[in-house]
């Protein structure tokens, strides 16, 4: 059973920083793919990075890229997601996924298991 725990979100003034953790259980070799995503209101959920579990280069969104910085803790079994730069338009849940199924790693298609998700807020 594989459970992802998100936590680190909360409310920030724009250009400020944050740092998402997600505590894993339950991961193997199938998984493939450890990722972030998020969701606006009223905004489908999108990728925002991600990491190859085996090795590559790690997949950033156009529109997070130079500000944020997706790594993992093998020991710790911990996935991170360091926030800089921060903007209004970064607002949304963040949701933290394994990945075991078939197709990039990008994509939501490539991921079975997702925690509940927290929360970020940049407002001045």
């Amino acid at each position: 059973l594989v459970q992802l725990v998100e936590s680190g979100g909360g409310s920030v003034q724009p250009g400020g920083s944050l740092r998402l953790s997600c505590a894993a259980s339950g991961i193997t070799d199938s998984h493939r793919c450890m990722g972030w995503f998020r969701q606006a209101p009223g905004k489908e959920r999108e990728g925002v990075a991600a990491v190859y579990t085996r090795g590559g280069t790690p997949y950033y969104d156009y529109s997070v890229k130079g500000r944020f910085t997706i790594s993992q803790d093998k020991a710790k079994n911990t996935l991170y997601l360091q926030m800089d730069s921060l903007k209004p338009e970064d607002t949304a849940m963040y949701y933290c996924a394994a990945g075991d199924r078939s197709g990039y790693c990008s994509r939501e298609t490539a991921y079975a298991d997702w925690g509940q998700g927290t929360q970020v807020t940049v407002s001045s």
